[in-house]
């Protein structure tokens, strides 16, 4: 993977994720992606953080999309692995978060964000 893919992709991540279009945003991912983050747990009650296959994936994220209406994010840069890239970003609360997403076959296959001392909830004035 090379920079130019790893910035063009997180552009797009960026816009797919500000539409709140849930469908645009799992277009990238594939049907037997793993993610990790700790906001798995805060959503869906689930300890081991972690959500297997893109149905799960469609769950979380339905669940966050709904819990948070002002989800915004601003990537402040990118760097690009073999085959992987980093997007560090900022949230509509303005916690700093790295997403770090691996890709086979063009997709998505495996992720996981990783939080600060902010993390990425601000629910009815109340952070956590």
């Amino acid at each position: 993977m090379d920079l130019e893919f790893a910035q063009k992709f997180a552009a797009e991540w960026r816009e797919d994720w500000n539409s709140h279009d849930l469908e645009r945003i799992l277009a990238h991912y594939h049907e037997d992606v793993t993610f990790s983050s700790p906001m798995i747990e805060h959503f869906n009650g689930d300890a081991s953080g972690t959500v297997r296959g893109k149905d799960e994936l469609r769950a979380y994220w339905r669940t966050g999309l709904a819990r948070i209406p002002d989800l915004h994010f601003d990537v402040m840069d990118v760097r690009a692995g073999v085959d992987s890239l980093v997007i560090d970003y900022r949230n509509q609360i303005g916690g700093r978060v790295y997403e770090v997403l691996a890709f086979r076959d063009g997709l998505v296959i495996a992720g996981f964000g990783a939080y600060g001392t902010v993390l990425a909830v601000e629910e009815r004035g109340e952070e956590e």
